[in-house]
């Protein structure tokens, strides 16, 4: 019996995006997201089973996605490459793990965009072709992590520690929103978190945006953040002045 050759679900594609890693990478947004984060931007990528049409979105193979992402090779230059984002990538696991193997066979660099899991074989999988892992610590609280977004925080320092031990660079991504997770104190545990298990190469303080507002009022939910003011520019570079990393390694 031939074995069927395993598929992704893949939401949307964005080319030669500047945000997502280092360089210019080709961005793969998977389908599927086990949390419930107030602020999501992609609400719509929620549900694993769930397949769109929207920017390319649909069922693929390994060889069709790579196919796909090797077409803009001659863009990454040195530093760029492919990041696979979400929903949450690692909720399909095995797929990713031979996914990034076949970007490292065809020299194209891989980054992983992830709230992180548990480690497992298939995870530990993935992150022995992961050059660069962007790892969003939702809340330095283990119960509001829990209670706000659905996040283990527990799990999210066990992956740190398979990061480390795999050897990937790692930037750690925070969600900075007013009245929730924008306190010099909290800003400070959140660096202190991912310091007690490695040294992330920077920590990105990312403000909260309301540019979702469109999607959830498409999809017919409602935005649980929508009384939230935006985070503006001082309130960012206040807690950008708690961190202990040197400014060039803080975006």
């Amino acid at each position: 019996m031939i074995n069927k050759p395993i598929k992704a679900r893949v939401h949307s594609f964005q080319s030669l995006g500047a945000v997502d890693g280092p360089g210019i990478r080709y961005v793969i947004f998977l389908q599927g997201c086990p949390y419930h984060c107030p602020y999501c931007h992609n609400p719509d990528t929620q549900p694993l089973l769930a397949v769109t049409n929207e920017n390319g979105g649909g069922e693929y193979t390994v060889t069709e996605l790579a196919d796909r992402v090797e077409r803009y090779k001659s863009y990454f230059g040195e530093t760029g490459g492919v990041t696979v984002s979400g929903g949450e990538p690692l909720l399909q696991k095995e797929f990713m793990a031979e996914f990034f193997a076949e970007c490292h066979r065809r020299g194209i660099g891989t980054c992983l965009d992830t709230a992180g899991v548990m480690p497992d074989d298939a995870v530990r999988a993935v992150l022995s072709h992961t050059d660069v892992v962007l790892c969003d610590i939702k809340h330095p609280d283990e119960t509001k992590s829990l209670e706000l977004f659905g996040v283990n925080l527990g799990a999210t320092g066990e992956f740190l520690s398979a990061c480390r031990d795999a050897h990937c660079r790692v930037w750690i991504r925070h969600v900075v929103v007013p009245g929730l997770t924008d306190t010099p104190d909290g800003i400070r545990a959140v660096e202190r978190f991912a310091g007690a298990i490695l040294t992330p190469e920077k920590i990105e303080l990312l403000p909260f945006r309301k540019l979702c507002l469109e999607k959830y009022e498409r999809l017919g939910i409602p935005f649980p953040l929508a009384d939230t003011p935006e985070c503006d520019k001082k309130t960012l570079e206040n807690c950008q002045k708690v961190l202990t990393l040197t400014p060039r390694q803080v975006v």
